[in-house]
């Protein structure tokens, strides 16, 4: 259990950053009513989910040779998927919002993503009823993490005919009501094809190590949420539920990867190159009621609507050609592992395991 320490560190890290991220974004975000807040919060949650897809394909193997049967390596390890200049922020005025939504001041339209800055002032928005009176406003949420991390925890095990299975996986985890909790499953191959031409003699005929992998993981996210009514507010007629009790944010994500991958044993030392297509998509919705002020009484008082689930995004995040390079290196049964990637995302990984 000692192994898995850093691991849980950095979910609880990693979560607890998104859970305050979140509830100060819904907040204000949910205030926009369901099209406009999530149009809103797809805008700025992009790079928090292009860094879990980069992170969630990374790791998968440093090394082109296969195991021999049965034998096997534990590793933990983590990725940092670097979020480009392109996506640190984005113009409110150009993600289609409709006429209910707009900045109080037109000259202030550029606000952060998750990843933006965390310093400055967002824009305000402001609400609008159908007659384009304003009945509410709020600020945009602040950038939190500039660099998204991923950690992975697998078991690689050797299988005949030059053939590696990995399985990768972390059980639910409840990191308590003011955080959320995570999970994730994965399965991956990798087969060394030069054997299949050559034979057992590809050690002596080949000077290097060629192989194909496919990785598939899930990752399952929720964080909880508590959006309130505007102070004072009240329901718009009878019909509107008063039960805000369930509120929380799901999200899942999956990613897809094959590569090729070379590779070359120097005595302890291993580096390899791989070069492949990897693809990620993102599910991500609010379960609840969430109150929305939509209007004011004749006496001023601001009323709410009631809307479930009122945020469903599904997206592929990732979609492209990858290339990575690094290397593994054996001290007797201990490994350590550290690798670059190029794609959108750019992203630095390392980690440590045993095996043999």
């Amino acid at each position: 259990m000692k192994s898995l320490k850093p691991l849980l560190v950095a979910f609880v890290i990693l979560f607890t950053a998104y859970k305050s991220s979140a509830q100060s974004a819904f907040s204000g975000l949910i205030k926009a009513g369901p099209d406009d807040a999530t149009k809103l919060l797809n805008a700025y949650a992009d790079p928090l989910f292009k860094g879990f897809g980069t992170g969630m394909n990374s790791n998968w193997t440093n090394t082109a040779k296969t195991k021999k049967l049965l034998h096997f390596d534990i590793r933990v390890s983590g990725s940092a998927a670097i979020v480009p200049s392109s996506d640190k922020s984005f113009d409110v005025t150009k993600i289609g919002l409709s006429n209910h939504l707009g900045p109080q001041d037109p000259t202030q339209t550029i606000t952060p993503t998750f990843s933006g800055d965390k310093n400055g002032t967002p824009p305000t928005l402001n609400v609008y009823d159908d007659n384009h009176q304003k009945v509410s406003e709020f600020q945009m949420p602040s950038g939190k993490l500039s660099i998204i991390p991923s950690p992975q925890v697998q078991i690689t095990v050797g299988l005949p005919k030059n053939t590696d299975i990995t399985l990768r996986g972390i059980p639910q985890i409840n990191f308590g009501s003011n955080v959320g909790s995570v999970s994730m499953i994965g399965v991956g191959l990798k087969h060394d094809i030069i054997q299949d031409f050559v034979g057992k003699k590809a050690d002596k005929i080949i000077p290097f190590d060629l192989a194909v992998s496919l990785g598939y993981s899930r990752l399952n996210m929720s964080v909880p949420l508590d959006v309130q009514p505007d102070q004072g507010a009240q329901p718009a007629n009878a019909q509107q539920s008063t039960d805000f009790s369930n509120q929380h944010f799901e999200g899942h994500f999956n990613s897809f990867i094959a590569q090729a991958i070379v590779s070359k044993k120097l005595v302890f030392f291993t580096p390899f190159l791989a070069v492949g297509y990897s693809t990620a998509n993102a599910n991500v919705a609010t379960i609840g009621n969430y109150p929305v002020t939509t209007g004011e009484t004749l006496l001023g008082q601001s009323t709410y609507t009631t809307f479930p689930n009122p945020i469903n995004i599904k997206e592929t995040t990732v979609n492209g050609v990858r290339a990575d390079i690094g290397f593994q290196l054996e001290l007797a049964f201990f490994r350590f592992y550290a690798s670059y990637s190029a794609a959108k995302y750019q992203s630095f990984s390392g980690g440590f395991g045993f095996g043999f």
